[in-house]
C-alpha cells in the first residue's frame, strides 16, 4: 500500500474540521477542487473512504473518524519534532499561524506586525481572521490572540497592552443633525449601528458606573458583523457605533469620531496571546511573544 503524503494528511484534518472543502480551501490556500482530487487519490491510496460528500456538506465515516482519532497526535508530534530541529537554527523561521478577531488583526498590523516581520523575515506569518471563537488546537493554529477573559481556561496566556475599553462613537457631522446622548439611555432615541455576533444573536452594549453593570438592547436599522466596518459606517455619519478604543484610537485623535458616554465605559481585560500548554512551544511563537510585549509595555 503506497502511503499518501503529509499534505493530504494534514488537508484531511483541516476539512473534518471545517466541515467543508471550501472552508477548509481557504484556510490551506488551496482550491477547492485541489482538496477533493488530494482525498480522492488519498482514499485510493488507504483503500478505504474516508469522507461522506455530498452537494451541499462533507462528513468522517467510521473509517475517517477513527483514522483522525490517530492521526491528529501524530500530526501534533511531528509538528514538535520539526520545530525541536528549527530550535538549532540561530533565527526563528518556519511558519507561525495565529487565530485572531478582526480588530485586533488590523491593531497587531499597524504595530506588532512589522515589527516582527523586519526582525523575524525567515518567519512566514499566517493570521486568520475569525470573529468567534475557535478551538485553536484541532483547527491546527499554533495560537490565538483575544481579549484575556475570553480565553479557554486551559491554555498557557501572554497578557501584552492595555486594558481595552469598548465605548459608543460619532461622527461630528451625526451628533450635530442628531444630538449628543448625556446618559445611555438616551441611545434608544438614536440610529445606532449594531453588531450582529457569530451565534446569530445582536450585541447588547455594555455600561458601567459606580459598581453598577447593565446592558442595553440600542435600536438601528444597519447591522453589521465587523468592527471596521462598524467604523468606517460611523465616520460616515451613519450612526452611533460601539466599538474597543484601540482600533479607532487614530479616527478619534484626529476628530473623524467622537467618543461619547466615557464615564460609562470602564476598561474591560486586556488583550492576551494563548497557546496550548501541553504543545512545545516553536522559537517563531516565543519571538513573536516577545515582540508583544516589546511593542506594548506600559509607557
Amino acid at each position: 500500500m503506497s502511503q499518501p503524503d503529509l499534505d493530504s494528511l494534514r488537508a484531511f484534518v483541516a476539512i473534518v474540521h471545517r466541515r467543508s472543502f471550501r472552508k477548509a480551501a481557504d484556510e490551506l490556500g488551496v482550491s477547492p477542487s485541489t482538496l477533493s482530487h488530494m482525498m480522492r487519490v488519498m482514499e485510493e491510496k488507504l483503500g478505504v473512504r474516508l469522507l461522506n460528500r455530498t452537494t451541499r456538506s462533507v462528513a468522517p465515516t467510521e473509517a475517517g473518524e477513527h483514522f483522525l482519532r490517530r492521526l491528529e497526535p501524530a500530526l501534533r508530534e511531528l509538528g514538535a519534532t520539526l520545530e525541536d530541529v528549527n530550535g538549532f537554527r540561530e533565527r526563528p523561521g518556519g511558519s507561525l499561524r495565529i487565530n485572531t478577531a478582526e480588530p485586533t488583526a488590523r491593531w497587531l498590523l499597524q504595530h506588532a506586525v512589522p515589527v516582527f516581520q523586519e526582525r523575524y523575515p525567515e518567519v512566514s506569518l499566517d493570521l486568520f481572521v475569525e470573529n468567534g471563537l475557535v478551538d485553536i488546537v484541532a483547527a491546527g493554529f499554533d495560537a490565538g490572540v483575544r481579549l484575556l477573559e475570553a480565553v479557554p481556561q486551559d491554555m498557557h496566556v501572554a497578557p501584552f497592552g492595555a486594558p481595552v475599553r469598548f465605548m459608543p462613537v460619532a461622527s461630528p457631522a451625526y451628533l450635530a443633525a442628531r444630538g449628543t446622548p448625556q446618559v445611555p439611555d438616551d441611545l434608544l432615541q438614536h440610529q445606532c449601528i449594531r453588531m450582529r455576533m457569530q451565534s446569530g444573536k445582536i450585541y447588547r452594549w455594555e455600561f458601567a458606573r459606580h459598581g453598577q453593570a447593565f446592558a442595553l438592547d440600542v435600536p438601528g436599522t444597519l447591522v453589521l458583523n465587523q468592527v471596521g466596518l462598524m467604523a468606517e459606517a460611523a465616520i460616515a455619519g451613519r450612526g452611533i457605533a460601539y466599538v474597543p478604543d484601540t482600533t479607532v484610537r487614530d479616527h478619534l485623535q484626529e476628530g473623524r469620531l467622537v467618543p461619547l458616554l466615557e464615564d460609562w465605559c470602564e476598561p474591560s481585560s486586556e488583550l492576551a496571546l494563548y497557546y496550548p500548554g501541553h504543545r512545545h512551544v516553536p522559537a517563531a511563537l516565543r519571538a513573536f511573544i516577545g515582540v508583544l510585549q516589546e511593542v506594548y509595555a506600559p509607557a
